[in-house]
This record gives C-alpha cells, sequence and structure tokens, in this order.
C-alpha cells in the first residue's frame, strides 16, 4: 500500500485497500480481524491461567463476534443515520461494514449477549469468560483503530507537533486518496491522530486491567466492570478532541453522553459485583502455581 511519505508528520496511506480483481483486501478490515485474533489468543491463554480450558474462547467468540459486528454496524447507523437514510443517502451501505463505520457501544452491548449465549454452550460462567476476555477486548480495539489510519479518518484539530497525522482527501467508494492534477494525493493538512491516541490508550488500560487482575483480589466480574467504567474516561476526552461531524445533543457529542452512561454502567456493576463475594476461579501462572493476591 502506498504510503504519503512528509518529513514533519506521520504518513498516512494513499490506499487502503488492494484490488485483487473482484476483490478487494481493505486495510480496514485486515485490521479489526487481526484485533479479533489478538482477542481470542488473549482470552484463551487468562482462561487457561484461571484453571478454565482456553478452548471455550474461541467457542464463546463463534457466538460474541457475530453479536458484536452486528451491534456495532446497528449503533453507528443508528447514531449517523443521514449517510443512509437523509437526503441522497444510500440505505443499502449501512450494510457495506467493509468500508468502515462500527460503534464500539453497541459491539459491547450486543457482544455481550454473543457471549452470555456462547459462555452458556462452553460450560463456563459469564463472569469468568468476561473477566478473562476484557484485556484482550481491548487489545482489539486498540488494533482496530488502525483501520481508521488505512481509511484517513478519526483525526482532531490541525497541528503542527512532531506527531501530527498527514490526512488526504479521501474517496471511500475507491479506497484511495484524491489525485489531484499533478497526479499527486490531495493534501488536506496534519492533525492530532486521534486513532493513536486511542491505540496507546487501549493499550495502556489492557495493560493495567491484567496487573490489577494479578494483583488485587477482585470478585467474579469485577475486571470486566472495571474496562466498562475505565474505556469511557478515555473516550470522553477523545471526543472532545474530535473534528469530524456527530450528532450533538445539549452541546456535546453523542459519544459523550453514552460515554458518561457506559461509565456509571460500569461503576454500578463493580459494586454490584463486588457484593456477591470474590471469583471462585484463581489466576494461576503458565506453570500452574497460584498467583498470591495481595491486598
Amino acid at each position: 500500500m502506498t504510503i504519503a511519505h512528509l518529513p514533519t508528520a506521520i504518513p498516512s496511506p494513499t490506499v487502503g485497500a488492494l484490488h485483487i480483481g473482484p476483490l478487494a483486501l481493505r486495510g480496514y478490515a485486515l485490521c479489526i480481524l487481526t484485533g479479533i485474533v489478538v482477542a481470542i489468543w488473549v482470552a484463551g491463554r487468562r482462561l487457561h491461567h484461571r484453571g478454565l480450558p482456553s478452548t471455550a474462547a474461541l467457542d464463546v467468540a463463534m457466538w460474541a463476534v457475530p453479536f458484536g459486528i452486528v451491534g456495532a454496524r446497528i449503533y453507528h447507523v443508528i447514531t449517523s443515520p443521514q449517510a443512509y437514510f437523509g437526503p441522497g443517502g444510500n440505505p443499502w451501505a449501512a450494510f457495506e461494514i467493509w468500508r468502515g463505520g462500527l460503534g464500539v457501544w453497541g459491539a459491547i452491548a450486543l457482544g455481550a449477549v454473543g457471549a452470555a449465549i456462547g459462555s452458556r454452550r462452553a460450560g463456563i460462567t459469564l463472569g469468568d469468560f468476561a473477566d478473562a476476555a476484557a484485556p484482550g477486548i481491548l487489545m482489539a480495539q486498540a488494533i482496530g483503530r488502525w483501520g481508521n489510519w488505512f481509511n484517513n479518518e478519526l483525526y482532531g484539530r490541525e497541528t503542527s507537533l512532531p506527531w501530527g497525522l498527514t490526512i488526504h482527501a479521501w474517496d471511500l467508494e475507491a479506497g484511495r486518496a484524491v489525485v489531484g492534477p499533478d497526479g499527486k494525493a490531495v493534501v488536506l493538512g496534519t492533525f492530532h491522530p486521534i486513532f493513536l491516541y486511542e491505540f496507546l490508550f487501549c493499550m495502556a488500560l489492557a495493560l493495567v486491567l491484567i496487573w490489577v487482575d494479578a494483583h488485587r483480589p477482585l470478585a467474579r466480574g469485577q475486571v470486566f466492570a472495571l474496562y466498562v467504567a475505565g474505556y469511557p474516561l478515555g473516550r470522553l476526552v477523545l471526543e472532545e478532541m474530535r473534528t469530524d461531524e456527530a450528532n450533538i445533543i445539549l452541546g456535546q457529542r453523542l459519544n459523550v453522553w453514552t460515554s458518561l452512561i457506559v461509565f456509571a454502567l460500569g461503576v454500578t456493576l463493580y459494586v454490584v459485583f463486588g457484593r456477591r463475594g470474590q471469583r471462585s476461579t484463581t489466576p494461576v501462572s503458565p506453570n500452574g502455581e497460584k498467583i498470591a493476591l495481595t491486598s
């Protein structure tokens, strides 16, 4: 894939899809798929460390992933309906998920439904699976954000900082940058790389959850609750930095209000799960020894 080289900024691709005959191999889709694979692998490892079958990660994912993708797309279409049902919109484009447009909140909500079904069929509790999967889910979100890089999207205000991101005028239909009369990709400017900020935040939060899980006595479900409460905190900051169009409610972007609601839900879940007592599975190291939990 061709990359625009600018000496004072992080480059962005000028081509976001590799066309092989009628097949378009899109960077966005590859990032999502890579994130899913990583999430399943991490969940499997963490289930094994808890004395549970690692194969359950894939079994549950067979339900959670399709539900999550459908939920993510539904959330995006509902919260950004203009492109599909507004003037000049194309309703059929609502099904074209390979072009981008997935809402993490919908993925979490409907993905949890799929995980509940999968966990029941796999013979493990939803709380144990959710705790094992939480860090991997964050890593999947982080990796998936690189799909926005391939699409030259999810950026903030213009900046002259060394880590500013070069953004091109983009033809989403063709999956490539718009080319000017000189035959070169049209550059819109240099902007804050919001996708990169979220990548770093999600990876950092994933590592924090892993550390807390290994060093604090938590009740079943509380690791997942920390994920639910922790992610919106970073998202609140990033939403305020974004400049792309969004539906505004009471002067704030819709996702700001969603973040506040999800944060409150995460805190509530943490308290409720904590009152139910400690988890029944104890993390163990790869060599089979139980991990000591310090207070």
